[in-house]
């Protein structure tokens, strides 16, 4: 199938529903330790202090590939680079499996974080295939398929651990991906860029790009700040469930898997975005995202406590994945021809959100307990509104 000629048609279901369970599967692998946190460091003897080291090197290592990576899919053949990246992911899950050291899982988080960004080469083949007038439906459904890879990781990462080991989860990991592989080798169709320029100017033009084009610029901001309290959130809510409410890996799984509601806010927000809708919803995403926050704050020592964290939980699941569709329809409509640059860029800038939330999180409850790290997650939408403030009614 040639993508060219299928640019502005309508995007088959079958294909839209291989693109997000792909993406689903991928980008579960940033986030399989997360709720893992707890036995993976007791196993490998890391200090509590540097426990959400695990969940940042991966984030780090995504970022750089966002960086250094992605944009490669506005030079190359799409497909081959897809594949060869998913190698390097598939080798640092194996790695964690038969090597099983703290050195090792530092390294080989970091790598898995490099190889899970082929979900940002996957992502855009939704536009490029999609029409103008379909472009937020498609984005949005494609996007719900990896936001729910987001949110099942922690819950089948638990369940997963509970039954038998954390070794597991990496084992299931490795397989998933290979069977992917084969499904993306056999069905995707090739998308051959027409390059015009060379790698080293193309990395040199990610920060023209980010300076000049003022959209990807705000809607890149605002997703850190947003993303930054969403890592903050699930590094630190694992610890929490064990240390106030005395949860086992099954109950934190069960807990987790009540923040799926929250992926379904992706296709809602996609549809609304075509309807204009882009800039209220916007502002509305980070009067949530404190608002999930504050809620943890309402918490007494009755049976409401849980439902209440509950909410909270899909509240902020809900901001964090509709503010996402909203600002990848924004810049995905910049222009074909420097989408992939544009998307690494965006992506790259709130997954560094995302690291920070992480590492933040990790030590602040170390320190200082919930309380303390709940207004730090608070402040971290509060300040995305305040800038959001500055918007003119007339930008995306």
């Amino acid at each position: 199938m040639n993508i060219k000629s299928q640019e502005n048609q309508k995007i088959p279901q079958w294909l839209m529903l291989m693109l997000a369970i792909a993406c689903g599967v991928i980008v579960a692998n940033l986030y399989f330790a997360q709720p893992l946190i707890g036995p993976i460091s007791l196993a490998l003897g890391i200090s509590p202090q540097l426990s959400g080291m695990i969940v940042t090197l991966t984030q780090i290592g995504y970022g750089l590939g966002l960086l250094f990576i992605v944009p490669l899919s506005d030079l190359i053949e799409n497909r081959k680079l897809i594949l060869s990246v998913l190698v390097i992911l598939l080798l640092a899950l194996v790695a964690l499996v038969v090597i099983p050291t703290a050195n090792i899982f530092f390294i080989a988080s970091f790598f898995i974080g490099i190889g899970a960004v082929a979900v940002q080469i996957l992502v855009p083949y939704a536009a490029y295939l999609s029409s103008d007038e379909q472009r937020g439906r498609a984005v949005g459904n494609v996007m719900s398929g990896l936001l729910f890879g987001i949110m099942l990781a922690r819950p089948v990462a638990s369940f997963i651990t509970a039954a038998w080991d954390w070794n597991a989860v990496f084992i299931l990991a490795a397989v998933l991906i290979v069977l992917i592989m084969v499904m993306l080798r056999k069905y995707l169709p090739e998308r051959k860029p027409v390059p015009t320029m060379k790698y080293g100017q193309l990395i040199k033009s990610l920060w023209g790009l980010f300076t000049t084009i003022s959209i990807l610029r705000r809607r890149a901001i605002y997703q850190a700040f947003l993303f930054s309290a969403f890592s903050l959130f699930w590094t630190v809510m694992p610890l929490w469930l064990v240390d106030a409410f005395a949860l086992s890996q099954n109950g934190i799984a069960l807990f987790s898997l009540a923040g799926v509601a929250g992926a379904l806010a992706a296709p809602i927000a996609g549809r609304l975005a075509d309807r204009g809708w882009t800039r209220c919803l916007t502002g509305a995403a980070f009067i949530l995202g404190s608002f999930a926050f504050l809620l943890t704050h309402f918490l007494q020592d009755t049976v409401f406590a849980l439902p209440i964290l509950v909410v909270a939980a899909i509240v902020l699941d809900m901001a964090v994945s509709g503010n996402l569709i909203l600002g990848q329809r924004a810049i995905y409509s910049l222009g074909s021809e420097i989408r992939g640059r544009l998307n690494g860029i965006f992506m790259a800038i709130f997954f560094l959100g995302g690291a920070v939330g992480s590492a933040i999180g990790g030590w602040s409850y170390a320190q200082y307990g919930w309380f303390f790290t709940s207004i730090i997650g608070l402040s971290m939408p509060l300040a995305a509104f305040v800038y959001y403030l500055t918007e003119q009614k007339n930008k995306a």
